[in-house]
């Protein structure tokens, strides 16, 4: 396990015998993540305590015994909801993952998402605890299983086809070139008024467009975008001080803070329990 702080602890790893998944096991209590959005899906379902998570829609308690769907790119953020905090576990299935599922399983087609954000759903949430158990056992069959299995009920059950894009609105195309400039000058970004002059707006008209557009302001977009772009290169073996010069973090501290308070754990915990788990094939007790 990964220390966060005292009496917290977490695990962050990837288990090879089930690709397109990531796992979080942890216990937080002053703990708190910044407002982020995921590629992927987040399935939660709490252990003990209570999670708040921060929506769009509004605040939602997580307590044991419910289950917490997020879809890709909906930021959320969360922090504990009683003083004890909170005890979870948590898949990251890739929106490819759940496609597929759902194409196998349902009669769901098109852009696959969750109608609802939480749901009471004992007998899932213990799914979700299983598949954990089974991938930290080194268990391939039943932990791809138990994950299908728990998938299609939440699919079948609060599953829905999500609306097809429509063409951009004005402050829409204008974010969207926004966030396209972010991620090509991600180490050296303009500031918010030279990239407003640039798109031809004002600096608030573009603080509005970009929060409507992605549910943050640009700063906080761009401190999720170095985040993920940290992970790949964590991932790919890249030294944490060198990843966060790479994405534009000013040392390796601040890659430290921000990706914990995005990912859940630190970035040296991530990356040598990416090294441990594809080493050993992902057994072994944590």
């Amino acid at each position: 396990m990964a220390a966060v702080r005292k009496d917290e602890w977490a695990r962050h790893w990837q288990y090879p015998g089930v690709p397109g998944l990531d796992l979080l096991r942890a216990r937080y209590v002053r703990h708190s993540f910044a407002r982020h959005s995921h590629e992927g899906f987040v399935l939660g379902a709490v252990r003990r305590g209570i999670e708040d998570v921060v929506m769009p829609q509004g605040t939602i308690r997580a307590r044991p015994g419910t289950v917490v769907m997020i879809n890709p790119e909906v930021p959320h953020s969360a922090h504990a909801g009683v003083p004890e905090g909170w005890s979870y576990a948590t898949l990251y299935p890739s929106s490819q993952l759940i496609a597929d599922i759902a194409e196998e399983e349902t009669t769901l087609r098109g852009t696959v998402g969750f109608a609802e954000t939480i749901v009471d759903d004992e007998d899932t949430a213990r799914l979700i605890a299983a598949v954990h158990r089974a991938a930290e056992e080194g268990n391939a069959l039943a932990a791809d299983s138990l994950l299908r299995i728990a998938v299609v009920r939440l699919l079948r059950s609060h599953g829905q086809s999500l609306p097809a894009r429509t063409p951009l609105a004005a402050g829409a195309r204008t974010a969207a070139l926004a966030r396209n400039l972010l991620e090509e000058r991600m180490a050296e970004p303009p500031s918010l008024e030279r990239l407003a002059h640039e798109l031809g707006t004002s600096p608030f008209a573009l603080l509005r467009a970009f929060k409507a557009a992605y549910g943050m302001p640009p700063h906080s977009w761009l401190t999720n975008a170095r985040v993920r772009s940290a992970r790949r290169l964590l991932e790919a073996g890249t030294a944490p001080a060198e990843a966060a010069a790479a994405v534009g973090f000013t040392d390796q501290p601040h890659l430290n803070r921000h990706f914990t308070r995005i990912v859940g754990v630190p970035p040296g915990a991530y990356q040598r329990e990416r090294a441990r788990t594809y080493k050993t094939g992902g057994g072994g007790q944590a």
